[in-house]
């Protein structure tokens, strides 16, 4: 008489969305030992936008999910500084860290279309399905039934919406929450001209009165050059500037050596600008065989450095999870789901109310408020303790959190 088999059932994941959750998230449900398929809207994978950092969990989380992170971007000590380039925080790690992420332990500075490039190449053949329109989602206890704008179906025992701040799965689960306008924007670009100077290996985030001038070291494809952004409060609802670079140029010329320079020498077609926005704290991101990630779940500003990180961690996550979890059973996916966004929730929400309260803090504090706000931050420990130590430690629970 035969045994029965060890081997534990395949179940069908369907993840909405191709952009780092949803990538993530493929990557780790295939390890888990679950089909799966990834529903892009466009024409093909493509990144939002072009600058980016990376803190060290993603980057533990990628390397762990089979995507080669060799020589991806330029590790880079981080600190904040005012507009005279007075140090007013450094952001501290362990020395671990260090010896294991380069210099400062921190995030890496890259652009976003490498990471794509190679979360992309490391999916299997025929995960990624493009020009894939979902209109709208059902469940019952057997499956999830994705509805597609050319009338097909497809079923799946689990559904992961990976579909960005306006998540049709966040939606369909939970209803419509506002986008809450942080009122900013940011204009940023990038360069790899060789005569310019400046520091390397470098993270700068430097603040006038009113506005933040902030740099990094890059590392895209073998080459060593250097992002840069200018942010300034905005009516959210006004048109963007008519001439973008002209406008970095103005908000970055009082600031030092080396953030005019690298403007200057910005091409027109490698400079973006994006709104600054985020939307409400959900106390529950899974119902039933649906669950959310990446910003669909937790919408961030750029102001924590994070969003693309912490949408690779809950993609990483799902897919532990979900390993060796029979799919075809409710009671089980339920637990399986609550078990993933349980312990996501404490960080998400603390790097969301960071990046928000940082940014008000640095851009819409009342003007007669903000030289006593600068003298507090040039003369007191304040910023260090809130930037320089306190986001540290949080970053060394999340990296203890990502093994196998």
């Amino acid at each position: 008489m035969s045994s029965p088999s060890s081997t534990p059932t395949r179940g069908r994941v369907a993840v909405l969305g191709g952009g780092p959750a949803g990538m993530a998230t493929a990557l780790s449900v295939h390890q888990a030992g679950h089909d799966v398929v990834v529903f892009e809207r466009y024409h093909e994978a493509r990144p939002a936008g072009n600058v980016l950092n990376l803190w060290p969990p993603p980057l533990k989380a990628l390397g762990l999910l089979g995507v080669d992170t060799t020589d991806l971007g330029a590790p880079c000590q981080s600190q904040f500084r005012s507009i005279s380039g007075r140090v007013r925080a450094t952001v501290k790690s362990d020395p671990d860290i260090e010896r294991a992420y380069g210099r400062g332990g921190g995030f890496i500075g890259l652009l976003r279309p490498e990471l794509y490039e190679r979360m992309l190449a490391a999916l299997p053949p025929g995960v990624l399905r493009t020009d894939q329109q979902v209109d709208r989602i059902e469940q019952d206890e057997r499956a999830v039934t994705l509805h597609f704008a050319d009338g097909s179906t497809h079923e799946a025992d689990v559904l992961v919406g990976a579909d960005g701040i306006n998540s049709l799965v966040r939606s369909a689960l939970w209803g419509d929450t506002p986008i809450r306008e942080h009122r900013l924007h940011a204009i940023a670009g990038f360069t790899f001209a060789d005569d310019i100077g400046g520091e390397t290996g470098m993270a700068v985030i430097g603040h006038g009165r009113e506005v933040q001038g902030s740099w990094t070291s890059i590392r895209y494809k073998g080459r060593a050059g250097y992002q840069w952004w200018v942010l300034e409060a905005t009516d959210p609802q006004a048109p963007p500037p008519a001439d973008l670079l002209a406008r970095a140029t103005e908000l970055g010329r009082d600031f030092p050596h080396p953030l005019p320079a690298l403007i200057a020498r910005t091409e027109p077609e490698n400079v973006q600008r994006w709104v600054l926005r985020d939307r409400g704290y959900l106390d529950q991101w899974s119902q039933g065989r649906v669950t959310l990630a990446g910003d669909a779940a937790h919408a961030t500003s750029p102001y924590a450095a994070y969003g693309a990180g912490m949408a690779i961690e809950d993609g990483y996550f799902i897919g532990r999870a979900l390993r060796g979890v029979d799919l075809t059973d409710p009671a089980a996916v339920t637990r399986a789901l609550q078990a993933y966004e349980e312990p996501r929730k404490p960080h998400v929400n603390f790097q969301v109310k960071m990046a928000y309260r940082n940014g008000q803090m640095f851009h819409h504090a009342p003007r007669l408020l903000q030289p006593v706000r600068d003298f507090v931050f040039d003369h007191t420990p304040f910023l260090q303790k809130v930037v320089g130590d306190t986001n540290p430690q949080e970053i060394n629970k999340q990296l203890a959190l990502i093994t196998d």
